[in-house]
């Protein structure tokens, strides 16, 4: 019987890119505030639907990176 072994793909270093939403969103009193608006939406509310987005593709992309083949 042979036994299987695991072989990852990337780096470990990959994992650091979670780091990337977390210091975008960690301190709120740089992005609360009203103005720029984007079509009418307050900077503040929008700024976090941007990271939503940014952390998906972040997600996504260790993912791919890290995934076993």
């Amino acid at each position: 019987m042979e036994r299987a072994t695991s072989k990852k793909k990337g780096s470990p270093w990959w994992y650091l890119l979670i780091l990337v939403p977390l210091i975008g969103t960690l301190f709120p009193a740089f992005y609360a505030s009203v103005s720029p608006e984007l079509w009418g939406i307050p900077f503040f509310y929008w700024y976090q639907m941007l990271w939503v987005i940014i952390s998906s593709i972040v997600t996504a992309i260790m993912y791919w990176m890290l995934k076993e083949s």
